[in-house]
């Protein structure tokens, strides 16, 4: 059998994490991918304590590579990946065109970038699993940001769940295979 991909997604703290991590349990040694910038602990405190408390629960044996270009980074990796979250991910894109102000055009990119991803995923040579915020039933804020946020992701995650073998859904740590 040939390598799986998967998608775990989820409401935020359901559990979709920990659910990733177990689904990889079972190889030597996994790539633990962090979709933006290494954090910065003086700039946010509180997501730098986020980032901590994840690595301190994985394998010791498992490596972390941090990067906005995951569709740039995946091609160099080797082994099992955890890519962990589509939502960081997604974030980093919208800043880095401006979706957020004025900017025209920047659809047209994200829907690029988007679609790189996807292919990228599809191509890795080795398990990997993604894992995602399930935006389709959540609170989404109902200001423009939220709305944008909302609609990227859901597209985001359409994309990846296309080019992936096995979506899983995570509410309240339960499980289920989709």
């Amino acid at each position: 059998m040939g390598p799986v991909k998967t998608v775990v997604t989820g409401g935020v703290r359901s559990g979709k994490s920990s659910h990733a991590e177990r689904l990889l349990g079972e190889h030597g040694s996994v790539v633990y991918l962090a979709p933006g910038p290494p954090v910065d602990p003086a700039a946010d405190p509180e997501w730098a304590r986020r980032v901590a408390a994840h690595r301190a629960r994985r394998p010791e044996k498992w490596r972390t590579v941090e990067g906005a270009d995951v569709a740039g980074l995946l091609p160099g990796l080797q082994g099992a990946v955890l890519l962990d979250c589509l939502g960081t991910w997604l974030t980093g894109q919208l800043d880095a065109v401006n979706a957020w102000g004025d900017a025209a055009g920047w659809e047209a990119e994200i829907e690029r970038r988007i679609a790189a991803l996807a292919a990228a995923w599809a191509a890795y040579p080795s398990d990997a699993v993604a894992v995602t915020n399930e935006v389709g039933w959540g609170l989404v804020s109902e200001h423009r940001s939220g709305r944008i946020f909302a609609d990227w992701l859901g597209r985001t995650n359409q994309a990846i769940a296309a080019a992936s073998d096995d979506v899983w859904l995570v509410v309240a740590g339960r499980t289920l295979r989709l």
